[in-house]
This record gives C-alpha cells, sequence and structure tokens, in this order.
C-alpha cells in the first residue's frame, strides 16, 4: 500500500477576487435613479429646498472663551452613542455570561431563572421595557442613591471623568437608566450566544476532563470557556453593533445620544430631510466600519487557528 501520510498538504486555493460585472453597474444606476427621483419629488412636489450647511453648524463650533475648535451636538451625541453601546455590552456581557452558563447548568433552579429571563425580555418590546426601568428604577431607587449630588461635590477632576467615560454628570442619573435598559435588553441575547457557544464544544471534551477527575467548575474553566469563547466572539461583535443602533431607544429617557440631538436640531433649524439623513448615514458609517473590522479580526484569527 501506498504511504498517504507522508503526502505534503495542499495549500487551500486562493479565494476568488469579486469582479465588477454589468449587474452591478444597473443596481449602482437604479438606486442613484431612486435617490434622484426622491430629491426631485421631494423639492418639485413638497417645495423643499435643500440646506446641508445648518448640519455642518452642528458639527464643530469655536469655543469663545478659548478660540479652539470643538465638537458640536451632532458629534457629541455621537460620542454619546458609542459610550453607551461600550458601557451597555460590558454590562451585558455581566448580565448575560452567568445566564447563559445558568441555562447549560445541571441544576434546575439556575436553568429556570435563566430561562425565565430569556424568554421574558425576548419577548416584550424594549420600549415597554423602557418604561418599566425609568419608572420604578429611576424614580424609586436612583433619588435615595444621591449620586447626582455626590458627583456635584466631587472634584473637577473626577467630574471631568465622568463626562469623558459617561457622560454629563448632571444626568447621570439618566445615563445609568439608559445602561440598564440597554444591559438588561442586550443581556438576554448574549445568554443565549454563551449558551450556544457552550453547546458548541464537543461533549467529547467535557467527557476527557471528567476521565482527568476535573471538577464540574474546572472542566467549565479549562475545557469548556476557552473553546466556546472562540465561537461567540463573532456574533457579540454583531451584538455590539446592533447596541450602537438599539442606543436611540435610550432617548426616551432624555440621554442626549445621537437620535435624542437629531430630534433637537431639526426642531431648531425645521431641517428634518438633513439633519435626519445625515444622523442615518453616520450609524451607517460607524456599524458598516466596524462590521468590517471585525469580519477582519475574525478571518486572522482563523488563519491563525
Amino acid at each position: 500500500m501506498n504511504d498517504t501520510s507522508a503526502a505534503p498538504s495542499r495549500p487551500p486555493p486562493p479565494a476568488r477576487r469579486r469582479r465588477w460585472t454589468w449587474i452591478d453597474t444597473a443596481l449602482l444606476a437604479a438606486v442613484l435613479a431612486a435617490l434622484g427621483w426622491f430629491a426631485y419629488r421631494t423639492e418639485a412636489v413638497m417645495f423643499y429646498r435643500w440646506n446641508w450647511s445648518v448640519v455642518a453648524n452642528y458639527l464643530i463650533k469655536v469655543d469663545p472663551a478659548t478660540g479652539h475648535w470643538q465638537p458640536n451636538a451632532l458629534l457629541d451625541g455621537l460620542f454619546a452613542t458609542l459610550r453607551l453601546a461600550v458601557w451597555g455590552l460590558v454590562l451585558a456581557t455581566l448580565i448575560g455570561v452567568p445566564m447563559g452558563v445558568a441555562r447549560n447548568s445541571r441544576r434546575l433552579f439556575p436553568r429556570l431563572v435563566s430561562g425565565l429571563y430569556v424568554m421574558v425580555i425576548r419577548n416584550i418590546p424594549p420600549l415597554v421595557l423602557v418604561f418599566v426601568v425609568a419608572f420604578f428604577v429611576a424614580n424609586q431607587i436612583l433619588p435615595g442613591l444621591g449620586i447626582r449630588a455626590a458627583l456635584a461635590r466631587a472634584p473637577d477632576w473626577l467630574q471631568t471623568t465622568c463626562a469623558v467615560l459617561f457622560g454629563p454628570p448632571k444626568i447621570i442619573e439618566n445615563i445609568i437608566v439608559g445602561l440598564l435598559c440597554l444591559a438588561i435588553f442586550t443581556g438576554a441575547y448574549v445568554a443565549e450566544i454563551v449558551r450556544a457557544g457552550i453547546e458548541s464544544v464537543p461533549r467529547s471534551q467535557i467527557e476527557a476532563g471528567e476521565s482527568l477527575g476535573l471538577t464540574r467548575f474546572q472542566i467549565l474553566r479549562d475545557v469548556i470557556l476557552p473553546q466556546a469563547l472562540r465561537n461567540v466572539l463573532p456574533p457579540l461583535a454583531n451584538q455590539f453593533i446592533q447596541m450602537i443602533k438599539d442606543s436611540s431607544l435610550v432617548s426616551l429617557v432624555s440621554v442626549q445620544e445621537l437620535t435624542f440631538v437629531a430630534q433637537d436640531v431639526q426642531i431648531a433649524t425645521q431641517r428634518v430631510f438633513e439633519v435626519f439623513l445625515f444622523v442615518g448615514f453616520l450609524y451607517f458609517a460607524v456599524c458598516w466600519s466596524l462590521s468590517r473590522l471585525f469580519a477582519r479580526l475574525e478571518a486572522r484569527a482563523r488563519a491563525a487557528g
């Protein structure tokens, strides 16, 4: 018999490059024609006069005290949205990972609690969740904690740090409510991602750990979670992108993120189309850039593995 074990492995075939075809040209022309028709109908039928300069005025401004350029309302709203997404995903991970692990627990009570949490949160509208958390948590719990008053008495450096990391200290309670809403809502989806990641680990790996005499916790820590982590990172990255869009919900509790600021700007300028089309472009640019970045990191990690 021929020994094929020593045969050199062939490199994977190179990925086919996508070429621009006439179908792509036709689709691009159709999109441009639709946009042109929309602009024409808006101006001809609604007698709307486009004025994009108002958007530029709300992007950056000159500080009258220092004479330096600084972000204006729309950029401040964009930064607030990114802060909400980052901290919201951190809190959602702290909630979702234990819940996801509990979903695969051998004990009945953790499975019931985590299953009830996921079932309830995933089957109620997020708008309802925002109102429930805002009225019950913001009105009943946060005022008694005195967080806003404590920050008002804090040193200037601490207030500046809070403003950079979280937002203006004067609305810190609203920001906390918004983060809780995002974390509770997204935590249910993170729990399902973690549950699926744990279940993707082959049963043979768990049996190998048991045969070595490892405890259940040691198997979870040293065998299951390291392998599941590689599987859950791509959907967690997608969930972060989704949270950037979901952060617009917290405008209902007066958190001055991008959608909230856009509403104020369009009221002040009466330029509805310009403001919201530009805000939609900002959301698209951020989410598309992050999706491309995560896709590249995922491909690099897959090639390294």
